[in-house]
């Protein structure tokens, strides 16, 4: 198995104190679509910047296709499109002249028939002699992409790519992906939205505070991410789970007055029903039922506390 990208032991720690990544350890793998999820101030964006050659570690070492980022940071960054979550493009310039101009930066020749072809792909043809500042704050989200793309990078990293943007741009850009993806290319995603990772990724890397917690592949994550819980409000207040429900996996809440049941929605079956006859059986009467999935933010807090 090929590894496009090496991390060992990497961390970094701002001049304030702040520690951002702590011994970070991760290989993403070519050609795979890797997404990465954690919540707000986990370092995503840190990780992504340093593996770009954007921030500098405090420690340890990252190889993207052989070339040390830092030693051979020339090799590494061209092999590298990186699209971040702030738009920053030159407003008076013209979509063609921004996006021909990246290509530039990166030591490419002039490729006219390019360039069109990544303009066409992100439905940006139309708009290719318009001032960046004309346009909407979707069309400047494609231009970002189209940077990105404009030196043909084996690696792309998508920093909250579709947060704040227009359905039509989501589904073009997932397209997109695909395509990319298909011809070989390496996509790295941080994202809010579990959906996108459900939909587009191989594996899935949560990190928290700093530190990745746990790297699976989808099926195996999405399992987990696909638990309800039942929250049974009882008439009556219980000291204890009765014996006869240790099946269930209960747990107490509300002081007594609720219990609690996880369950997998993608299960064959969910066992509500046998819950409420053993709970009818046990003598329990109820007031009331209500559902809640668990949000992203619960289930990085449960990863980070079985660790």
């Amino acid at each position: 198995m090929t590894y496009i990208i090496k991390v060992a032991n990497l961390s970094k720690r701002y001049a304030s104190g702040f520690q951002a990544l702590r011994h970070v350890d991760l290989d993403i793998r070519e050609g795979e679509i890797f997404a990465l999820l954690g919540p707000n101030g986990a370092g995503k964006t840190t990780l992504i910047s340093t593996i770009c050659g954007i921030v500098r570690p405090s420690q340890g070492t990252v190889t993207v296709g052989g070339h040390d980022i830092t030693a051979d940071y020339r090799a590494a960054r061209g092999m590298i499109g990186l699209v971040p979550q702030e738009l920053t493009t030159d407003s008076f310039e013209s979509v063609w002249a921004t996006v021909t101009f990246s290509r530039g930066l990166f030591g490419k020749p002039p490729d006219p028939g390019l360039i069109t072809q990544i303009l066409k792909d992100l439905s940006l043809f139309d708009k290719k002699d318009a001032k960046i500042m004309t346009l909407s704050g979707g069309m400047k989200r494609r231009v970002m992409i189209a940077k990105a793309l404009s030196h043909e990078p084996r690696v792309l990293f998508l920093d909250e790519p579709t947060a704040g943007v227009d359905v039509e741009l989501r589904r073009d850009m997932w397209q997109l992906v695909g395509r990319l993806r298909a011809r070989g290319a390496t996509i790295i995603l941080t994202t809010h939205y579990i959906e996108e990772a459900e939909e587009m990724a191989d594996r899935v890397g949560v990190i928290s505070k700093g530190e990745i917690i746990l790297v699976e592949d989808k099926a195996v994550l999405m399992a987990k991410l696909g638990k309800t819980q039942l929250t049974i409000d009882l008439q009556n207040r219980i000291d204890a789970v009765p014996e006869s429900l240790a099946p269930f996996q209960l747990r107490l809440a509300e002081g007594g007055g609720a219990l609690v049941y996880t369950y997998d929605t993608q299960a064959q079956g969910t066992g509500i029903t046998v819950l409420l006859q053993a709970l009818a059986d046990a003598g329990l009467r109820l007031k009331d039922l209500h559902t809640r999935q668990s949000s992203l933010e619960e289930i990085f807090v449960n990863l980070v506390s079985d660790r």
